[in-house]
């Protein structure tokens, strides 16, 4: 009997969720990690940014060297999610502390930095004409696969913090063997070696900033990035603040896993919504979504928990159903022949940004309470600036 087999799209997406959840596998065991190397919010911020860190620097490299569109997307892809979860299980079974933590969550930045920018690329590989959905799904898989340490960490919450980390190395390795099993799709350029793959540089690469269009999608990426991080690594925190969960509970687990997830129907929503739309007006509609839910959230301090639940809720749908927009615009606008390595180039200076915004935001979160909600609202804001020439040429 022959073995059952995902379409390719869906075989990607799946994969997506299970690499991705190397990201915020730390995240997910930030109280027992704090118990036990008596560690601060900053530090967990810390180890967050190390990722991000890690990320921007392999997107860069891959972006300026072309090599997102030199090699099987495929084969990439497979490799980095294999080097993500061999450096997730080390952090696991060997880090004593910040010293041994931060250079192996570094790792898995760089890891990933061949994870999802190119998982991006298959997906366009696979289905050019549905970009819009299909980044959709994409970016809804890597929106659960974030929440899904917290799932785990909130069904084993009597376990070693190493567990879900563990099991996201577990779930990275299934996803190798899933895309390097499904190869690339028939539908973009293939560079491969050659005076052909010297063409894809820098230079060539740069030169998308300069198409009108590619720099408005860029710029409203940037303010969404902005927010979009560090609202996830405050999840917990707000979680607890608001009197929803007590830290290090089961609840709080769940609780964080469902505000981050729930972003996955919004990137689905958004996605079937563009259809109609466009995905210019979706973007424009999330921004300023998220951006009210930022404005109201200090507000509503001291609210009945459920009441601040749903607002946080809310916040998870708005806060990255603009993400898969901003791919698809920006992959629509650029070279064809740089895509790969210009959804990286996009892709490390919004990190950049996100490194800027945590650190703030768990530096000053205990000061601050429920109003660094307020300031995470300048990136939606700025986000719907940049975005503006594309979401009121929409409207015409």
């Amino acid at each position: 009997m022959r073995a059952l087999r995902l379409p390719p799209v869906a075989t990607i997406v799946v994969a997506e969720l299970m690499a991705v959840s190397l990201w915020f596998s730390a995240n997910a065991a930030a109280e027992p990690l704090r118990a036990d190397w008596g560690l601060t919010l900053a530090d967990i911020g810390a180890l967050t940014n190390a990722v991000q860190l890690g990320f921007v620097a392999g997107t860069l490299l891959f972006a300026l060297t072309g090599l997102a569109d030199r090699h099987a997307a495929s084969r990439l892809f497979a490799v980095c999610a294999l080097v993500g979860a061999a450096a997730n299980a080390g952090f696991a079974l060997f880090a004593q502390g910040m010293a041994t933590a931060l250079p192996l969550r570094f790792a898995v930045g760089v890891a990933l930095a061949g994870v999802y920018p190119v998982g991006m690329k298959l997906v366009v590989s696979w289905a050019p004409e549905r970009a819009p959905q299909t980044l959709a799904w994409l970016v809804g898989m890597l929106t659960l696969g974030t929440a899904l340490p917290h799932g785990l960490r909130g069904l084993g919450a009597a376990w070693p913090w190493q567990a879900p980390v563990l099991a996201a190395s577990a779930l990275a390795v299934v996803a190798a063997l899933l895309v390097a099993r499904l190869g690339d799709g028939p539908h973009l350029p293939r560079a491969t070696g050659g005076a052909r793959a010297a063409r894809v540089g820098a230079r060539e690469v740069l030169a998308n900033l300069r198409v009108p269009a590619f720099r408005a999608s860029a710029l409203g990426y940037f303010g969404h990035m902005w927010e979009l991080y560090a609202f996830w690594a405050l999840v917990p925190t707000l979680v607890a603040g608001a009197g929803i969960a007590g830290a290090g509970s089961a609840a709080q687990s769940h609780a964080a896993f469902a505000v981050i997830a729930v972003g996955a129907l919004g990137c689905i929503v958004g996605g079937w919504w563009s259809r109609r739309i466009g995905g210019a007006r979706v973007a424009a509609v999330a921004l300023a979504g998220s951006a009210l839910c930022c404005a109201a959230y200090p507000l509503a301090a001291g609210a009945a928990p459920a009441l601040v639940l749903a607002l946080l809720l809310a916040w998870g749908v708005f806060v990255v159903a603009d993400s898969p927009q901003f791919s698809a615009l920006s992959a629509a606008a650029c070279r064809p022949q740089t895509l790969g390595s210009a959804l990286a180039l996009q892709n490390a200076l919004g990190f950049a940004l996100t490194m800027v915004s945590i650190q703030l935001a768990t530096a000053w979160v205990d000061a601050w309470d429920a109003h660094i909600a307020w300031l995470l609202l300048a990136g939606p804001l700025l986000g719907l600036w940049g975005l503006r020439p594309l979401w009121v040429a929409a409207r015409r």
